[in-house]
């Protein structure tokens, strides 16, 4: 395998004066395993490496990519995307990342022992998850699925503006998807584990989640309507936090498609609420010491004591705004080129871990899942309707569970509505984490 750096930086030695040139050089691999009734029903490794380069002249930009560490082809990816540039539209904004002085934080976010990681002991993994959450309920009447992924990605970035880095990751994770049975009555149920290398995921863990998720569900029925406190489970507010990556995106907000555009400065959630993007903790899955454009990672603070203070930039996005990249340009590899986004979003936790806060809460509803987000969720009005499922709580402790029910508000409104943020922090794939929010004023519509 080529040093993916000095092959970015002799493609990189093909530009010319009167261009920007980006070189992204990526390798990465991925191996799954997936087993049913006690055999493997599928076993995947897939590799992927490639070269991608951006060219932008006189304010017009192209880009091309080779699928393959091949010096020769890059060197023609390059050609290609020079000439795509000169049919490209001219944009005043268009421009590669410039050093900005940030340090990069030092993170060690590579496990040889994924790498090296025996693919008998891989499926070992996912059998045993599929044993334990079958011998975990009599009520358990099938495992669906139950997997072992893990991956490795390796990236290196060389721009004619001085920038030079390289960046490697590790990460894993155990699914299961299990199904509950009482009757005619049945019920789904998900349990996993994330980790750098197979040694830090938890099998009981995984196992017990999807077991209980599946059962204590059991005998759902449609819920009476009403106003309420609705405790989100952990993985509900991670998909809220997604939601509301897209509306602190500072090219969403320029291009007039946020609930947030003009009110930096404004006092948008209640003051226990502190959202960050912060890609320089190694706890978080999104880590990493650079952005996909090179520039150094760093904290952003978005909303601190429920006043909103930022919003995210790549370079592209930060000069349509006035303003500077942020360290938050994204990419799907080197087959994109870089957007902004977040990587690693998360709430400021707070004291109460979530049977606590079921305690104080007294009556309410634990969703405990959501469904119809794409549909029933609008960035720009805030409009906020969508499905879900859980169970109720009566007198601080879980009660019925309920499903077939609608729960509805605004984003703004629940922003202002949250009463309690859980001390449970869960650090999930993607870019956002888990922690139970409770937030009061929530319609729910049933029965």
């Amino acid at each position: 395998m080529p040093d993916l750096l000095s092959l970015a930086r002799r493609v990189l030695e093909q530009a010319t004066a009167d261009e920007e040139v980006e070189v992204y050089v990526s390798h990465g691999r991925e191996t799954s395993v997936r087993v049913f009734e006690g055999a493997i029903e599928q076993l995947e490794t897939a590799e992927s490496a490639g070269v991608g380069v951006r060219v932008i002249s006189a304010g017009r930009q192209g880009f091309s990519y080779v699928g393959a560490l091949d010096e020769p082809a890059a060197k023609e990816a390059l050609i290609e995307a020079r000439d795509n540039a000169r049919f490209a539209t001219v944009d005043e904004h268009a421009g590669l990342a410039s050093p900005d002085g940030v340090e990069p934080p030092v993170l060690d976010l590579w496990r040889e022992e994924l790498v090296s990681f025996p693919t008998d002991d891989r499926v070992a993994l996912a059998l045993e998850l599929e044993r334990r959450v079958r011998s975990g309920d009599s009520r358990i009447r099938q495992v669906v699925s139950s997997d072992y992924v893990d991956g490795f990605g390796e990236t290196a970035i060389a721009t004619s503006r001085g920038i030079e880095v390289t960046d490697r990751q590790t990460g894993c994770y155990l699914f299961v998807h299990a199904v509950a049975g009482d009757g005619d009555d049945t019920q789904t149920g998900f349990g996993y584990s994330v980790g750098r290398a197979p040694g830090e995921l938890d099998l009981e863990a995984a196992a017990a989640d999807a077991v209980d998720r599946a059962t204590r569900l059991l005998g759902a029925r449609k819920a009476r309507s009403a106003k309420l406190t609705a405790v989100l489970d952990r993985r509900v507010t991670a998909t809220l936090l997604g939601i509301l990556s897209g509306t602190l995106s500072g090219e969403e907000v320029v291009k007039g498609r946020s609930l947030f555009a003009g009110r930096i400065g404004e006092q948008v959630g209640v003051g226990e609420l502190t959202l960050i993007d912060d890609p320089t903790n190694p706890l978080a899955y999104g880590a990493s010491q650079h952005d996909a454009e090179g520039l150094a990672c760093r904290c952003n603070s978005l909303i601190a004591g429920g006043e909103l203070k930022s919003f995210l930039y790549d370079t592209y996005a930060g000069r349509l705004a006035g303003t500077t990249s942020t360290g938050s340009a994204v990419r799907g590899g080197f087959r994109t080129t870089p957007s902004v986004g977040a990587q690693a979003l998360s709430l400021q936790p707070g004291k109460l871990d979530q049977p606590e806060i079921i305690a104080a809460v007294g009556e309410g509803f634990l969703v405990q899942s959501i469904t119809g987000v794409h549909s029933g969720v609008n960035p720009v009005s805030g409009d906020f309707s969508v499905g879900a499922e859980g169970l109720m709580i009566r007198g601080g402790e879980l009660a019925e569970p309920v499903r077939e029910v609608t729960i509805a508000s605004t984003i703004q409104r629940m922003l202002q509505h949250v009463v309690a943020v859980g001390s449970d922090v869960e650090w999930l794939p993607g870019a956002a984490t888990g922690v139970t929010l409770a937030i009061d004023e929530i319609a729910m519509s049933g029965s």
